[in-house]
């Protein structure tokens, strides 16, 4: 299985074991997976080499450690002290540091039941990797439930209450009318007159949670439909045709942007026939050239924070649209720090910021295995994507949580 444990009579007592994340490694992915899991099933800590080797892991040389990468088809390399010294003494010297993993975070996605378990590249890579999560939705939010997790991704949700700005294309088909239908119920059930209504809450309990110290994750159009939610605010964003009564004319003139995460400044577009919510995005065009987009080199000893986020064996990656495929740079606040850009000036991929005692992290465009992911396609085949960085970029969030506390400051 592409599996290689340099072993020898000479190093068959050696001390620690390194997953490489380098192009030497067979599946990058799973990589991930098994680091998790020796965090969760073995009580063993794991130290993450921030830049040596693209983001190696070193761990215990244990029996079981060895198991669960060979079943898993993960490259491990077993080293000496004298090598593992070596390796200290390296990252010491350069544009590297060590970041000590303890726990295994608990995760959880926010997903509505029928969500396809395709429709989402994060729940695709949590499945592949062999991470364990739970799903949770709107009630779990409202109910404060949300706050036993660690690290939560949202779903490709729309927080506004316009069903996904899916009316133009789809409004005579069923899938959608069954949408809108579930959804006004399950506003109904919670109290509130209308769907929009029901978001807004769900949208303030998850910034609550990120608030209270939690760990929030969000890709394509969860990312600027939250924030555009938080500014509104309670104003009526909706037009006629999609919740029944008139928008607010003045919506724009009454956002009020200190309620959001990360945009600022943004304009709203409330025409139903618009597949767009704001001017957030710089790209919805689903065809030609996705184009690249570029990765930063952070500090390690200074900004062990982006630097995580930001592990890759790629540091220019393919492009992938989405409903939000781009944020506009202008419109971030000042401490959101961008991490990702299109090399364009203007727009950038994938950012992150503190709030609160919290943490978000943005990331534009809807599967990075996939360039132009349209509704009802199939599901992406994470065995012929073992070794996207793209993807790498999802999973370095998810070990985030894991890091030592002093690790993890600002």
């Amino acid at each position: 299985m592409g599996v290689m444990l340099f072993l020898s009579c000479a190093n068959a007592h050696a001390q620690k074991l390194l997953i490489p994340m380098d192009d030497s490694q067979s599946d990058h992915l799973r990589a991930y997976g098994v680091t998790y899991w020796v965090l969760d099933k073995t009580g063993t800590d794991v130290e993450w080499l921030l830049n040596y080797r693209c983001g190696a892991f070193l761990t215990e040389d244990l029996p079981e450690i060895r198991e669960k990468a060979r079943t898993a088809g993960v490259t491990m390399e077993s080293v000496s002290a004298a090598q593992v010294n070596g390796i200290y003494a390296q990252i010491e010297e350069e544009n590297m540091e060590k970041v000590l993993l303890e726990k295994a975070p608990k995760v959880a996605v926010y997903s509505p039941d029928h969500a396809e378990p395709w429709d989402d590249a994060v729940t695709l890579v949590l499945n592949y990797a062999e991470i364990p999560f739970v799903s949770f939705y709107d009630k779990e939010v409202l109910n404060g439930d949300v706050s036993k997790y660690d690290w939560i991704h949202l779903h490709h949700e729309d927080f506004t209450g316009q069903f996904g700005k899916f009316y133009g294309s789809f409004r005579f088909v069923d899938w959608y009318r069954k949408q809108v239908t579930r959804s006004q119920l399950d506003a109904q059930k919670f109290g509130f007159k209308k769907v929009s209504e029901l978001k807004l809450a769900v949208a303030r309990g998850i910034k609550k949670f990120v608030m209270d110290g939690g760990f929030l994750f969000a890709m394509c159009s969860a990312a600027d439909s939250l924030d555009i939610a938080l500014a509104a605010n309670g104003v009526d964003i909706v037009a006629r045709e999609i919740d029944g009564d008139d928008a607010d004319p003045m919506a724009q003139s009454k956002l009020d942007y200190d309620q959001s995460l990360a945009f600022k400044d943004f304009k709203i577009i409330t025409d139903p026939m618009i597949y767009e919510f704001s001017d957030i995005d710089m790209s919805n065009n689903y065809t030609g050239d996705a184009g690249t987009f570029r990765l930063f080199e952070f500090a390690a000893k200074v900004d062990p924070i982006p630097t995580m986020l930001t592990q890759s064996h790629r540091s220019v990656i393919e492009g992938f649209f989405g409903q939000t495929t781009a944020f506009r740079k202008s419109l971030l606040k000042p401490y959101v720090v961008v991490m990702g850009d299109n090399n364009d000036g203007v727009s950038v991929k994938y950012i992150r910021g503190d709030y609160g005692k919290g943490f978000f992290s943005f990331y534009g465009g809807h599967d990075p295995a996939d360039i132009s992911h349209i509704v009802g396609e199939g599901p992406t085949r994470m065995e012929l994507h073992k070794n996207n960085p793209g993807y790498r970029l999802i999973l370095n969030n998810i070990l985030f949580p894991a890091a030592r506390k002093k690790e993890r400051k600002t």
